[in-house]
């Protein structure tokens, strides 16, 4: 397999988790399980920025362009 299948792959998991996490830690009440929750979300999102760099650093992934400033006014707009 290739590297960087493997790197793709790897943030779709910790993707996926994060999306779980963010269903979970609302839905609790136990404010204990909330924290160790929020604690794995928290690590789960510093693995993913790691590994994003490592897919941008190696060409693996290229963003899209930045937005302009029309576009975000736009946007920004939407939600006002």
């Amino acid at each position: 397999m290739e590297e960087k299948t493997m790197v793709a792959d790897t943030l779709d998991s910790i993707n996926s988790e994060l999306k779980k996490y963010a269903d979970m830690i609302p839905q609790t009440e136990n404010k204990e399980l909330k924290t160790t929750l929020k604690q794995f979300r928290n690590a789960a999102e510093m693995s993913q920025e790691n590994i994003y760099s490592l897919a941008r650093e190696r060409q693996y992934y290229v963003p899209a362009a930045k937005a302009t400033e029309e576009e975000v006014s736009h946007v920004r707009s939407l939600f006002s």
